[in-house]
């Protein structure tokens, strides 16, 4: 992972194409939110961890415009979803993906047709065509056409992340949302869904944006973490800078044993030979 060494390097490097600015959220006298400010920048993965309740999947419906913040405002390539007309919101929304924790898949629809949906909702191919490219991407994630017609209460845990992944990138996003892409995945499996997205994102330039707890695809995949505490982010940085600031659930996550060894993995895969100490 070449990832920038500095937050500073990477805006240079590269535009925004999601700017969160002074987002308040709240349910009710329920603050999630209160004064979250983020930027994403094209080209590279930014994950976001926080606690239980701190609002991490609330952040992410608010930038897609799945719920509109208290106040705030939310930008997403140069537009905020909340102000458009309907034709504009769904035109902004083919250009990203979302992969759902768990998958979400229609239990009721084959592989081939939960991945096929948002073309056939789209209506610019015909059907023929539209099981092609569903097939092309099918085979883009990993499995192959003996796959198409299984239904999703015969796949694995595996595999039914990569067809919610290949479902994700049916209308080629230039933007992808994961959400907790590995939970629940064997040490092997969640490895190999790693690497897929790593190629993935290499070979299809993506940006992305995911949502995890787990340490070791956060170091194996991040260019930037962004932390949500105190309902706020407290940093967005790359790893290195992160684990400077003070704060107890920073000390706690990225300090403890666990997160010590993916350190010390990220730092040898670079071939720095640092420990990974703070």
């Amino acid at each position: 992972m070449n990832a920038p060494t500095t937050t500073s390097e990477l805006a240079q490097r590269a535009e925004p194409i999601i700017e969160v600015r002074n987002l308040v959220k709240r349910y009710g006298k329920a603050v999630v939110h209160d004064g979250v400010n983020l930027d994403v920048y094209r080209g590279e993965v930014l994950s976001i961890v926080g606690g239980s309740g701190s609002g991490k999947t609330v952040l992410v419906r608010q930038i897609v415009g799945l719920e509109r913040p208290t106040s705030g405002s939310v930008r997403i390539f140069g537009e905020d979803p909340t102000r458009l007309k309907p034709s504009q919101l769904q035109a902004l929304r083919n250009r990203w993906g979302l992969q759902f924790q768990g998958g979400a898949l229609f239990s009721a629809l084959s592989v081939i047709d939960n991945i096929a949906l948002p073309l056939r909702e789209l209506r610019a191919l015909p059907d023929n065509l539209i099981c092609q490219a569903a097939l092309l991407k099918l085979q883009m994630v990993g499995l192959s056409a003996r796959d198409a017609d299984k239904m999703p209460a015969d796949l694995s845990g595996g595999m039914t992340k990569r067809v919610a992944l290949a479902r994700a990138l049916s209308l080629e996003p230039e933007l992808v949302f994961l959400d907790e892409p590995t939970a629940g995945l064997d040490p092997m499996a969640s490895d190999d869904y790693v690497a897929l997205i790593r190629e993935l994102r290499r070979e299809l330039g993506l940006t992305v944006v995911m949502i995890t707890h787990d340490l070791d695809t956060l170091v194996a995949l991040s260019d930037r973490v962004a932390v949500l505490a105190d309902h706020k982010v407290l940093a967005a940085a790359p790893i290195e800078e992160v684990v400077k600031v003070d704060h107890p659930f920073i000390r706690e996550y990225f300090l403890g044993e666990r997160a010590q060894r993916a350190m010390q993995a990220l730092h040898q895969a670079r071939g720095d030979g640092q420990s990974g100490e703070a």
